[in-house]
């Protein structure tokens, strides 16, 4: 089947009683698309057919380190994002982040440089919806999306125990009630999409990103997966109040790469993907009403995911019936070309991607932006982006973002409040996994003179590759020493050499086993 006829047919599955609506639809004076009583695919269709190509490809790509293109320093610029994006662009990645570079901690002020405040945050958004509906030809809202694998990867948000963590509680109710904060702290601050949930089967202890998935059992994966999506989305597709759109990673293979390496191929059966990999995307697709897909980076067969028609037409779309936006993994499409060699260039990965069915490009869009070229040039049906466009605005639709795209104004009573961190405590309660005790655990104050907190873990605590700057944080060795305070003495063993290795050799210890974190 051509290019053109898979995407035209699609396209005609897709629309409902369309054919007898007028593409340029008006009522009580003004747009049908601005007509929030109207239905949703009749919406879409309207502002489709009122947008030029440049417009359209706008749609279906995002900015991260592109940020500078619209920013003076690190405010807004209505002047500069006029001039750089004059068809007006469809996503901003990662709003809490300054700068939008993947390395931003290396940057002038280090961490701290990396992170906006929630004020900060709050304004950013604001300033660029209201040029958004005021200023752009369309008015169409900005979707912005931002990382919340275990809390809202923000300044000042709750951040709770790492997803393993939280698999190991085997607590659908806790996993629903947690994604329902971070739900509630993300639209806070205006944000309508998180990239989670993760349920990747992690198979390769090798693999980097452990920490991200619930394991390896295909139905504990599942089972997590669609409560935390439940807890972020609601039972709706339509989004309720404090809920945000919901995007389920990775598919699929992720978690049994060669040799452990994060984006190496995965030798899987189809079997082997039907019976373990599948069955927890499957069951979110069926059981919730997820808005968005992320594919994986590795590849099946020597086809990546993100240009694989089979897993991302033929399985999830034709199979599973899944009828929302696919949304890249960062820099995937582009890695088409430069890590996994299967396509010659950029312009050649934006096709192969969107004849696959991925409709928008993150962080950046880099070869999406080749588009309006390559369609002029007849490389590219202009079919195939319309169905792109029609999935992404669709999400805007869902969302509510053309009635109601602004942070709400107490947005600080909302995030890392004590009811949310009375919560994390609970969750870190139930995810505790103790693998051995000989009888030491639980600490009693006044049972020991002196105690022994060892590891390269213990003065720091580590809350998750998928974690900003909390409101408050407790190391092991603070809590420790915050316990026994006045009935024992709590010390940390530095190098042989430093005054404070040499404490003697204590009653009980608790050791601290690294572990290793993906970025």
């Amino acid at each position: 089947m051509t290019f053109a006829r898979r995407q035209a047919l699609g396209l005609l599955a897709s629309t409902s009683l369309l054919s007898a609506t007028p593409a340029m639809a008006a009522t009580k004076g003004g747009p049908l698309y601005k007509d929030a009583t109207a239905p949703i695919d009749l919406r879409v269709r309207d502002l489709l057919g009122r947008m030029t190509l440049e417009e359209k490809v706008g749609q279906i790509i995002a900015l991260w380190a592109t940020k500078a293109d619209i920013m003076d320093g690190l405010t807004f610029s209505p002047a500069k994002a006029s001039k750089a994006y004059p068809a007006s662009f469809g996503q901003i990645t990662r709003p809490s982040d300054k700068r939008g570079a993947p390395d931003g901690s290396q940057q002038a002020g280090g961490v701290g440089a990396r992170w906006r405040t929630p004020a900060d945050t709050v304004a950013f958004i604001t300033a660029i919806q209201k040029w958004a509906i005021e200023e752009t030809r369309l008015g169409i809202p900005v979707l912005f999306h931002e990382e919340s694998l275990h809390g809202y990867m923000a300044t000042e948000a709750t951040s709770f125990p790492m997803a393993i963590g939280l698999a190991g509680s085997f607590d659908r109710q806790l996993m629903h009630d947690i994604q329902s904060v971070t739900a509630r702290e993300v639209r806070a601050r205006g944000v309508h999409l998180a990239l989670s949930p993760v349920v990747d089967i992690a198979r390769d202890p090798r693999w980097g990103r452990i920490e991200e998935t619930f394991g390896e059992d295909p139905y504990l994966c599942g089972e997590m997966g669609v409560a935390a999506v439940l807890g972020l989305q609601g039972e709706s597709k339509q989004l309720g109040p404090d809920k945000v759109m919901a995007t389920l990673k990775h598919m699929t293979g992720h978690g049994q790469p060669e040799s452990g390496q994060n984006i190496a191929p995965a030798s899987i059966s189809e079997r082997e993907l039907r019976e373990n990999f599948f069955p927890p995307f499957r069951e979110v697709v069926r059981r919730t009403g997820i808005a968005a897909v992320m594919p994986s980076y590795n590849e099946i067969d020597g086809v990546p995911s993100h240009q694989s028609t089979w897993l991302l037409g033929d399985i999830l779309r034709g199979e599973w019936h899944f009828d929302g936006a696919v949304v890249s993994d960062y820099g995937a499409v582009h890695e088409l070309d430069t890590i996994h060699h299967v396509q010659p260039d950029p312009e050649a990965s934006a096709r192969a991607a969107l004849r696959a069915g991925v409709d928008c490009e993150l962080p950046d869009g880099l070869t999406y932006r080749t588009l309006v070229s390559q369609v002029r040039a007849g490389k590219v049906p202009v079919e195939a982006v319309d169905m792109a466009v029609r999935r992404m605005l669709t999400l805007k639709f869902r969302a509510g973002l053309f009635e109601n795209p602004w942070p709400r104004q107490d947005y600080a009573t909302l995030t890392g409040n004590a009811e949310a961190r009375a919560l994390a405590l609970k969750a870190a309660h139930k995810s505790i996994a103790l693998l051995k005790n000989d009888g030491t655990l639980p600490l009693t104050a006044g049972a020991h003179k002196r105690v022994a907190v060892i590891g390269p873990n213990a003065a720091v605590a580590r809350l998750g590759g998928y974690s900003s700057i909390p409101r408050q944080e407790v190391s092991l060795l603070e809590g420790i020493e915050a316990k026994l305070k006045g009935k024992a003495q709590v010390s940390m063993p530095r190098a042989s050499s430093s005054p404070r290795a040499r404490i003697g050799r204590p009653t009980t210890c608790c050791s601290l086993i690294p572990r290793r974190t993906a970025p």
